[in-house]
């Protein structure tokens, strides 16, 4: 079972792309959807800070790809945001929706003008 102090590594490993270590810490007993005090999970993080190989890892190992944090946000819409292509094709495969959250990550794209991601979004939709 994680304590207070496994979950705290557990969150800086995945801001910081420690793979290895965040595998190691959830593989132990921290919730692999754990989220901080603003719903930010594991998965959000690693999306955010652009760790595709986090990103990877936490997929496999269950993490829900769809769910938002406090604000409506999801890590797919983060990763439309930052621009990040290959982690947003992870997110899909592992079932993320498009329409979900706000802004969605259809909304976000609209926003960029990402004709590109619009057309994925509408064929994985």
């Amino acid at each position: 079972m994680a304590d207070e102090q496994d979950n705290e590594r557990a969150f800086t490993a995945a801001r910081g792309g420690a793979t290895e270590e965040l595998e190691s810490l959830v593989t132990a007993g921290v919730p692999v959807d754990l989220s901080n005090e603003g719903g930010n999970t594991l998965l959000m993080l690693a999306a955010y800070h652009g760790h595709i190989e986090t990103v990877r890892a936490l997929v496999r190992l269950g993490a829900n790809a769809g769910k938002a944090n406090e604000g409506g946000q999801t890590p797919l819409a983060g990763a439309v945001f930052h621009d990040d292509d290959e982690i947003v094709n992870i997110l899909l495969d592992a079932g993320a929706d498009p329409f979900a959250g706000q802004p969605s990550a259809v909304d976000t794209a609209r926003m960029f003008g990402r004709e590109d991601l619009l057309a994925l979004f509408e064929r994985n939709g």
